[in-house]
C-alpha cells in the first residue's frame, strides 16, 4: 500500500509492507557490551587493552571481523611486528573467540541501552500496520536475549543474526531472506540502519534505506552514505 512517510521533516512516498531494522547502532547502543567483553578478553589472552573508541570503529562487520581487528590492534600495541601479524591473528582467534563468546554472554545487555525515540518510532510503524523484521549481524545466540532484556523483542515478527546464514550483510541475503520470511517483495521493504553495511545490503537487496545518525558506521560519516534518508532519531519516521 502507498505511504507516505516522514524522515525528519522531508517527505518520501514508498508503497511499504514492511520494515528491516539493525539492532547495534541503530536500535540499542551496544558498545559498552562490546568493549567490555573485549576487554575481558584480552586480559585472558594477557594483551594490551583498546580504548572503547577504537573498538567502536570496528563493530559492524560481525563478531569474526571484529575478534580479527581487535586481536591485530592489541598485538600491534604489544609490539608484535607487521611481518607476520596476520597469522599471529589467526593463531589466537580460536581461544579469542571461546573467550569473548564466554564473556558476552555473562555480560550481554549489562553495559548497553536503547537509543531514545526507538520504541517510539518502531511502534509507530507497527500502528501503520508495516511488518517488522530485525536483521544484525550479531550473533542470533546474542540478538535474543538483548531484545527481549530490551523490550523489544515484541515487535518483530522475523529476527535474523549474523550467523543465520551462510553470508552476514553487507551482502543481501539475510535483507533477501527476511522478506521471504515476511511474505514481502524488497522493493515494498524499507532497510533501516547505522552504517554503510546496512545501505549496500539494502541497495543490492533492492530495498529503499533510511540511515539514523548517531551509530557507528565504521568511524566514517554516514552522510557520505549512499541512502535515501536520515533520521536523527527513529521518532522521527512517520507514516501518514
Amino acid at each position: 500500500m502507498p505511504v507516505n512517510v516522514t524522515l525528519g521533516g522531508v517527505e518520501k512516498v514508498w508503497a511499504l509492507e514492511a520494515a528491516i531494522v539493525d539492532l547495534d547502532g541503530t536500535m540499542v547502543d551496544t558498545i559498552g557490551d562490546f568493549a567490555e567483553a573485549i576487554t575481558r578478553m584480552l586480559s585472558d589472552l594477557q594483551l594490551p587493552l583498546l580504548a572503547t573508541a577504537d573498538i567502536e570503529h570496528m563493530v559492524g562487520k560481525g563478531t569474526e571481523h571484529l575478534l580479527r581487528l581487535a586481536l591485530a590492534a592489541a598485538l600491534a600495541s604489544a609490539g608484535h611486528p607487521k611481518d607476520g601479524l596476520a597469522e599471529a591473528v589467526e593463531t589466537l582467534f580460536p581461544q579469542a573467540m571461546q573467550r569473548y563468546m564466554h564473556h558476552y554472554v555473562a555480560i550481554n545487555g549489562q553495559h548497553s541501552s536503547v537509543y531514545d525515540g526507538v520504541a517510539l518510532g518502531l511502534q509507530a510503524l507497527k500502528d501503520a500496520g508495516l511488518r517488522l523484521a530485525c536483521v544484525t549481524n550479531k550473533p542470533l545466540a546474542f540478538t535474543t536475549p538483548l531484545l527481549n532484556a530490551k523490550g523489544l523483542d515484541s515487535l518483530f515478527e522475523v529476527v535474523f543474526g549474523g550467523d543465520s546464514f551462510e553470508r552476514k550483510k553487507p551482502d543481501p541475503l539475510p535483507l533477501l531472506k527476511a522478506c521471504e520470511a515476511l511474505g514481502t517483495k524488497p522493493v515494498h521493504t524499507l532497510m533501516i540502519g547505522d552504517s554503510s553495511n546496512d545501505a549496500q545490503a539494502g541497495r543490492a537487496a533492492g530495498c529503499p534505506v533510511v540511515l539514523v545518525t548517531y551509530g557507528y558506521n565504521h568511524g566514517q560519516p554516514v552522510h557520505t552514505v549512499d541512502a535515501d534518508g536520515f533520521v536523527d532519531s527513529m521518532a522521527q519516521l512517520r507514516v501518514l
